[in-house]
């Protein structure tokens, strides 16, 4: 097993060389946010969507097409909005008078990554649209299927629900996120440097340094990651801490959750806690990468109950003290 890990290892520092030209390159662009960096490259090496929450003027979208500029693949931005139907999303059939026959116009989901700006701003009926997309990687017009090109990844933004005009994500949707990424503001020093940067001569752009390629062979790496029996296990007792709380002796939040996690949780706490490994250069995971990115995976899983919202208990505060809770292997 620690040759196997030493293969691993090598593997890690092969694949993992385009890491850093990919954070340099979004660093010319973007100022500060180093986790939702972190997170976005998680999601790129782990195949998985993300969720990002901020009020607005944090960056989300500049973050979101910077990454896409540094890559050189298909990129389509997608403006939700209140009057926003489906078939704006997936595409339709459109009908021929002159060949009296209907033909398939494909909508801006055929991309291999998709921004969702404001994907609240929008009803839930469009909003699930992206259900079929983010799931199987296929979209169905007209009763014809059609398989998307990898790498296939959605990335959504949000303003935070209790703003006017915005509509709360579909639990079964919000589920296929692999990560909720919560952003703040920056800090005193990195919005001085970004007034400086924003405010004299041409504005920085990022230039495309890596090819799909390089992401699907670094995912390739990413699977093979070893992780430990206790490891696993320590996996699946936070997922499982999250339903049944006093088996664990978690007593103060029982009452305080509607529904635990879902065992796309358990899915995405291995999966997300290897591709964080593997930006550190590891090949092997250890419980502090599972800390590391377990509240991105579990924040919009855990659903609180009506007595943990009158108390303004937050999800966030009940996934620490879950992990706070859960015996460290």
């Amino acid at each position: 097993m620690h040759t196997d890990i030493q293969q691993i290892q090598s593997k890690v520092e092969k694949e993992s060389s385009f890491v850093q030209k990919l954070t340099d390159e979004i660093g010319k662009v973007i100022v500060g946010q180093k986790t939702l960096v972190e997170r976005l490259l998680i999601g790129i090496l782990a195949n998985g969507h993300i969720l990002i929450e901020g009020v607005p003027g944090l960056a989300k979208t500049l973050s979101v097409k910077t990454l896409s500029d540094s890559i050189n693949t298909k990129f389509q931005r997608i403006q939700f909005t209140p009057d926003l139907l489906p078939a704006d999303l997936i595409g339709t059939m459109v009908y021929n008078p002159q060949s009296s026959e209907f033909t398939i116009k494909k909508g801006p989901v055929f991309a291999n990554i998709i921004l969702a700006d404001e994907i609240n701003r929008a009803p839930a009926k469009v909003q699930s649209a992206l259900l079929e997309a983010m799931q199987e990687r296929q979209v169905t017009i007209g009763g014809t299927t059609f398989p998307l090109d990898e790498p296939f990844l959605v990335l959504a933004t949000q303003n935070p629900i209790e703003q006017e005009g915005t509509y709360p994500l579909p639990e079964a949707q919000v589920d296929r996120f692999m990560l909720m990424v919560k952003i703040t503001y920056p800090t005193p020093k990195e919005e001085r440097e970004i007034m400086d940067r924003y405010s004299v001569g041409e504005l920085p752009a990022a230039k495309k340094v890596i090819d799909p390629k390089d992401i699907v062979a670094a995912r390739k790496v990413v699977r093979d990651i070893y992780v430990d029996d206790k490891v696993k296990e320590y996996i699946v007792n936070i997922v499982f801490a999250s339903r049944e709380p006093a088996k664990y002796g978690i007593d103060k939040i029982v009452g305080l959750i509607s529904y635990g996690a879902s065992p796309r949780a358990t899915l995405y706490l291995n999966l997300a806690a290897k591709a964080h490994a593997f930006l550190k250069g590891r090949g092997y995971i250890t419980p502090e990468d599972v800390k590391a990115i377990g509240h991105d995976v579990l924040r919009h899983r855990v659903i609180v109950s009506y007595e943990a919202e009158a108390e303004n208990i937050t999800s966030d505060e009940i996934v620490s003290k879950i992990f706070d809770a859960v015996e460290v292997p």
